[in-house]
């Protein structure tokens, strides 16, 4: 049985300054320099689920998941765009469904009593 050839390993124990020129940069180390911008995520997946009228529900969505994604690169100001964006979609979602959800109570209270009116006449013909 072989063995592979010992090569000995080299660890530098020198001080770290953390000011290496090649490091990435790592937006998530750094300290906070102010309140993060919103993505509005969780009512994104709420309007999404619940509220998809137009398919508003999914772009908002869409547009939350970028402006976490600009978050994480550790672009700020994209990342306010994207959110706004969101917001204002989340927005018309909302309103969008609420007008469907309106009109859709009246058209069934319509034919409900349209329904009503006629089972009235059609007993009063019976006797």
């Amino acid at each position: 049985m072989q063995t592979a050839p010992h090569h000995p390993v080299a660890i530098h124990m020198q001080p770290h300054d953390g000011k290496e020129s090649d490091a990435p940069p790592y937006p998530y180390a750094r300290a906070a320099t102010g309140p993060q911008p919103k993505d509005y995520v969780l009512w994104s997946l709420f309007s999404f689920s619940f509220l998809n009228a137009c398919c508003l529900g999914f772009a908002a969505l869409v547009f939350s998941i970028k402006s976490r994604d600009r978050k994480v690169v550790g672009d700020p100001e994209g990342a306010t765009t994207y959110g706004k964006t969101s917001k204002c979609l989340n927005i018309a979602a909302l309103i969008v469904s609420v007008i469907i959800l309106i009109i859709f109570i009246i058209i069934l209270i319509t034919f409900a009593a349209a329904f009503q009116a006629q089972m009235q006449e059609m007993m009063k013909k019976r006797h």
